[in-house]
């Protein structure tokens, strides 16, 4: 049974100037995850805002799949704070609680119902009672037909909305998932290399649909492809050994002596 969302004790004190957690959607604040003495997570902090797009980088073992993990209920900290929406603590929930606040995880490998049409898809994943005998013996009102239609609409598959999900290109597929996942109409996104193994072209209409998302959305993309990440034209934030290590513009991260030292000069 998903737990009941716990309210979080008077912040303490923070730098001046500094976002607090009632300025953001979401804030992690010296966050430390352990894995045998190995620190994946080292004192994280890290925020994003509502309706913004977020773009995190760094190297292999930097931590940003600890991250999301323990943004999404799968990995509990040993220590610090992670708030969403100013006064709940998802160290205090488990996945299906934080899924069901609004947080969408979107994993590096599409997993969609390949037997199924695309529109088969999208139905199955509407928000709300979507069991077996809702799924067999309930009809799509004229809300849920339209939520549908808008979502084929944004990522793209409207002329696919019958094509068999498993006939879709790599790229189809992931802007499925995504498009499974704005069904649940979450308030963050959080995308894991959306464009891994994509052409150059769906690679540029990924960035045009997370961009588009991100007008109504909070999206948080982990990523490697530097040229995807210029292309959503957020900040950047580069992790190393657990910690953030810079942040801003791409142009500035990439500028930064630590950034060239750590990742981008190796």
């Amino acid at each position: 049974m998903a737990e009941v969302a716990h309210k979080v004790e008077a912040p303490e004190a923070i730098v001046a100037d500094a976002p607090t957690p009632g300025d953001t959607l979401l804030y992690l604040e010296s966050v430390t995850v352990s894995f045998d003495g190995f620190k994946a997570l080292n004192d994280l902090n890290l925020y994003a805002q509502a309706r913004r797009m977020e773009a995190v980088i760094g190297p292999n073992g930097a931590g940003k799949t600890t991250m999301m993990d323990v943004i999404s209920g799968k990995t509990r900290p040993d220590q610090g704070r992670v708030i969403f929406r100013g006064d709940i603590d998802l160290t205090k929930l488990d996945e299906a609680a934080i899924a069901n606040l609004g947080i969408g995880r979107k994993f590096q490998k599409p997993t969609v119902f390949e037997n199924h049409t695309v529109f088969d898809n999208l139905e199955l994943a509407l928000k709300g009672d979507r069991g077996v005998f809702h799924a067999v013996f309930k009809r799509l009102d004229a809300d849920e037909r339209a939520r549908i239609e808008e979502v084929l609409g944004i990522i793209s598959l409207t002329e696919e909305a019958y094509r068999r999900a498993g006939d879709l290109s790599h790229g189809q597929k992931q802007w499925l998932e995504i498009g499974m996942l704005l069904m649940q109409d979450p308030e963050l996104l959080m995308v894991d290399e959306p464009v891994a193994g994509m052409t150059d072209a769906e690679t540029e209409q990924t960035a045009d649909l997370l961009r588009a998302i991100a007008e109504t959305h909070s999206v948080l993309v982990v990523e490697h492809d530097m040229d995807f990440v210029r292309a959503l034209d957020s900040r950047v934030t580069v992790l190393h050994e657990g910690s953030v290590i810079a942040q801003g513009s791409l142009d500035s991260v990439q500028n930064d002596e630590r950034v060239i030292e750590i990742y981008l000069g190796r």
